[in-house]
């Protein structure tokens, strides 16, 4: 059956690998998340070719056509390496993968196949797929028009009735890798709205969700960043726990199920995670936003003290953050991006009143968040005041708490930016320390103020030279004139950045 109504336009480079291996005797399709995404009318984020040509098959044919290919698993896929940018420049390489068809014998860890074989038709090779929608293959034609579409599980009818149904029995899916059942939470949350997963495939998830064990860290992990990372992140973590998988996952979240607030709160903990994950998830923010959103009050649980409208949560956020390092322990997250959402989760709490908090206070708490993870912090606040159903009006205190960061982060207004210091100026005098030396540093820093070119070695020696003549009651009155300016200096830029975050 061919294509209709599709906008998507399939690149030239994977046209040409199709066709090359076509002309060589091989079939060749599109297949895969690609396909789905083609017939979505939704561009695909890269292109997956399955050929009946073997590996060494597919390097021998583009390396004879002098194209750069790749060969390093055990899947049979062969990355074609097409340069992206002009010649002469470090090359950045654009790859399509070409996939041998293949069929993959019995499982007895729920992770990996026995064996993995090759197999002559496309038709072998789409009954080993997980899901009816990612089963579907491209074939293109010569005339290179609308290509034809192999569909033998009615995967187009689930992609127009948003349905995620896996291929044949589901049971037996999901015992040849478990980690197709995370894969249909994150599909029904990565697809979009409206998306469901049809019955008996749900069913299977419910009956097999120990099987989850088997599977690695490694692999948990990145399905669960991909949910995170979804259009739809809170109603993939909900998907977690109604099918069980998040016991696996994040027990520790489960923690705050029916764990009830205070009166600044009208969720229950765990709600209240959720929440703000998906404000996060709205407002487009990275994944350490949205993990720390998702975790900032993992403690409050275990923190509890009474009951009502009263109750305390005294230290949640310590409490929290050591939960944190050790679920990025266990899902071996990078270090890196572990101690990023560590620390979020550590100082999401900080006091700020506009009129109590001093620039120390700040300094202390960019010293222990790191200034470029500031701006996550606010937004971790912003997404926990929203996520608490009752947020109050913060917005100028949030934009105060801004103003303060880059007022007390900006190098100040100082000698210390001269080219020249005190030394260079008694070396150059033959003079001892004493007050004469802070006056013409004060009066270089005015001129360096008034046009920053000047500060350069050779100015600045000149003008030493020249204020050198000059009495002590004639330096004294160009130094204070020079201190009312870098006052004067100080105060327009503390306005502009008042200015810019719209306080008084």
């Amino acid at each position: 059956m061919p294509v209709k109504n599709i906008k998507i336009k399939i690149p030239k480079n994977v046209i040409f690998c199709l066709q090359t291996l076509q002309q060589k005797g091989f079939e060749a399709y599109i297949v895969g998340g690609c396909a789905r995404d083609y017939l979505r009318n939704v561009k695909p984020s890269d292109w997956d070719i399955a050929t009946s040509a073997h590996p060494e098959q597919t390097q021998a044919i583009f390396e004879n056509l002098n194209i750069k290919t790749y060969y390093e698993n055990t899947f049979g896929t062969v990355g074609v390496a097409f340069p992206k940018n002009k010649k002469g420049k470090e090359p950045i390489y654009e790859i399509i993968e070409i996939t041998t068809f293949r069929s993959e014998a019995d499982y007895t860890d729920s992770r990996h196949p026995n064996e993995v074989k090759w197999s002559k038709t496309i038709e072998e090779d789409l009954q080993r797929r997980d899901f009816t929608i990612n089963a579907l293959a491209l074939k293109l034609n010569k005339e290179q028009t609308a290509p034809e579409i192999i569909d033998l599980f009615n995967g187009q009818d689930d992609l127009k009735n948003q349905i995620i149904r896996a291929v044949r029995d589901p049971k037996e899916r999901f015992s040849e890798d478990a980690l197709r059942m995370l894969r249909a939470i994150r599909f029904k949350a990565s697809l979009g709205k409206g998306w469901t997963i049809e019955e008996k495939t749900w069913q299977a998830i419910l009956e097999n969700k120990q099987l989850l064990t088997k599977i690695s860290a490694e692999r948990i992990r990145d399905e669960l960043i991909k949910i995170i990372n979804s259009p739809n992140a809170a109603t993939g973590i909900e998907d977690l726990r109604l099918s069980g998988l998040l016991s696996y996952i994040l027990p520790e979240l489960l923690e705050g199920y029916g764990v009830s607030q205070n009166k600044h709160h009208i969720f229950d903990c765990y709600r209240h995670n959720l929440e703000c994950l998906d404000y996060s998830a709205k407002k487009g923010y990275s994944f350490p936003v949205r993990m720390a959103a998702l975790l900032h009050d993992i403690g409050k649980p275990r923190a509890k003290r009474g009951e009502g409208k009263d109750a305390t949560f005294y230290n949640h956020e310590i409490i929290g953050a050591k939960m944190t390092e050790q679920i990025m322990k266990r899902l071996h997250f990078p270090n890196k991006e572990a101690e990023k959402i560590v620390t979020l989760v550590r100082y999401h709490l900080f006091y700020y009143n506009v009129d109590e908090v001093k620039e120390a206070s700040i300094r202390r708490l960019i010293k222990n968040v790191g200034r470029e993870n500031m701006e996550d912090l606010l937004k971790i606040r912003m997404a926990d005041r929203i996520g608490s159903g009752c947020p109050k009006a913060e917005p100028y205190k949030l934009r105060h708490f801004q103003y303060m960061i880059d007022k007390v982060s900006r190098d100040p207004v100082s000698v210390k930016m001269l080219k020249v210091n005190g030394q260079d100026i008694m070396d150059q005098l033959k003079i001892g320390p004493g007050p004469k030396i802070g006056q013409i540093l004060d009066i270089l820093l005015e001129e360096v103020l008034k046009d920053p070119r000047h500060n350069t070695k050779k100015f600045l020696k000149n003008k030493i030279k020249e204020l050198s003549s000059l009495s002590d009651e004639e330096l004294a009155c160009l130094a204070a004139k020079a201190r009312q300016q870098k006052t004067n200096v100080e105060n327009e830029i503390n306005q502009e950045i008042k200015e810019k975050y719209w306080v008084k």
